[in-house]
């Protein structure tokens, strides 16, 4: 991979990991698009170093959350942090069963299937502009919405389903506060990509090569950047009910690369 490519790409993973427009699904719409010619490998280690980074900006945007609920659970008794830690939990239950169960039938979704993303993207679409319309509430995310919340960020584990987005607005359209809902959106997928990565580096999934380093830490510098801006601007953004512009966007590029899918 060139440098300017893995730039590029983890410019796109920070900025559309935490906006609603589906960071796996512009990764590999940019992969397509700057003719990718690594091998499955390659490429899955490289998707998992700039969710790696991304990851890293959410712990540093919600630090002061994040540091609450551990000294929350340290005092070892029921409070609000151990019930909202709960309800973390029981969200990456849908996640971990599909990543479990069919894995591998994910991977194969990853292979620069643009027309497949177009046709996602419509489907993020069509949930950002619903949620939009959803009534503001101050209801916190419940432990029954959790589970219902982790089900749409298990389908958002197919490349063109924005997880943020999926997430948000599924809490949203249950009754929940928009801001409340971007927060544990955002924290929801931290223990997942930690995971995600352990299992791989167990299992030996990842396979790094000495030629590959340079651009893989300036993807993951560039990723780690750009998504500290995105994940601060989405929260914003979800205060002032702004998912609709979201929407039109998905369904431009979505457009896009189903026509470039059928053209391919």
């Amino acid at each position: 991979m060139e440098t300017i490519d893995a730039i590029i790409l983890g410019i796109i993973q920070g900025l559309t990991e935490f906006l609603p427009v589906s960071s796996s699904g512009h990764l590999e719409l940019g992969k397509a698009i700057l003719g990718d010619k690594t091998v499955p490998e390659e490429s899955l280690l490289f998707t998992v170093v700039l969710h790696f980074a991304t990851a890293l900006s959410t712990i540093v945007v919600f630090r002061k959350d994040i540091l609450e609920i551990i000294r929350g659970l340290l005092q070892f008794k029921k409070n609000k942090e151990t019930l909202f830690s709960l309800k973390i939990i029981i969200s990456m239950i849908p996640a971990v069963l599909v990543g479990l169960f069919f894995e591998e039938q994910l991977e194969k979704l990853f292979g620069g299937n643009v027309l497949f993303v177009g046709f996602m993207l419509l489907i993020t679409a069509a949930l950002l502009w619903f949620a939009d319309k959803a009534k503001s509430t101050r209801k916190p995310v419940s432990t029954s919405n959790a589970f219902v919340i982790g089900i749409a960020q298990a389908i958002a584990m197919l490349p063109g389903i924005s997880r943020s987005g999926a997430t948000i607005s599924t809490s949203v359209l249950l009754g929940n506060d928009k801001t409340k809902a971007a927060r544990f959106s955002f924290l929801m997928v931290i223990p997942l990509i930690f995971g995600k990565i352990a299992k791989d580096i167990l299992s030996g999934d990842l396979n790094f090569s000495s030629e590959n380093t340079t651009p893989i830490i300036l993807g993951f510098i560039a990723a780690f950047i750009s998504g500290l801006f995105a994940c601060t601007w989405m929260i914003s953004l979800v205060k002032k009910s702004k998912l609709t512009y979201f929407a039109v966007y998905c369904v431009i590029v979505g457009l896009i690369a189903i026509s470039f899918g059928f053209t391919k």
